[in-house]
């Protein structure tokens, strides 16, 4: 689980099932811009039938915190997070189970984090018609969905 999106949604989703008791995290101050992969890739197939090569940025314009994917994930999962510090520790605590879900530890703090990272796809939209279409809303869905799926079978990666 290298994504944070996906240790998010899966984490959430196993507890929800009741097959883990907290999701430990880093930096949830982060933003990122995150987008559907699948539309990516057909940005990526556009950009190889242009006649010229140029540098395009895919991208949905739009940042949001690591927090606010959790918020996210964990309404979508019926959570009710609210945020508080304990024992100098900043963790998500949901109020219907009353309990901490979520834990934020330096040990999960990356090396090299990068504060922002936005992209701007108007050359695409401009070049190649590209544009996102799945909102982050949708696509966090998309995830939760497919980990509950998975861990009700009892799947792994």
């Amino acid at each position: 689980r290298e994504f944070v999106t996906r240790k998010i949604t899966d984490s959430l989703s196993k507890i929800k099932l009741g097959k883990l008791d907290i999701l430990e995290l880093g930096n949830i101050y982060a933003k990122r811009d995150w987008g559907y992969a699948q539309e990516y890739v057909e940005g990526m197939w556009l950009m190889m039938q242009s006649s010229e090569p140029k540098s395009y940025v895919l991208s949905t314009n739009r940042a949001e915190t690591v927090r606010f994917f959790v918020e996210l994930a964990g309404r979508y999962l019926d959570f009710n997070i609210i945020w508080r510090t304990e024992n100098g520790q900043e963790i998500g605590f949901d109020t219907k189970l009353n309990k901490a879900i979520v834990r934020v530890t330096d040990d999960n703090l990356r090396p090299t984090e990068v504060d922002l990272l936005i992209g701007d796809f108007s050359l695409a939209k401009k070049e190649l018609g590209w544009s996102p279409k799945t909102s982050l809303e949708d696509l966090c869905a998309m995830m939760v969905d497919a980990d509950m799926d998975r861990n009700m079978k009892g799947e792994s990666f």
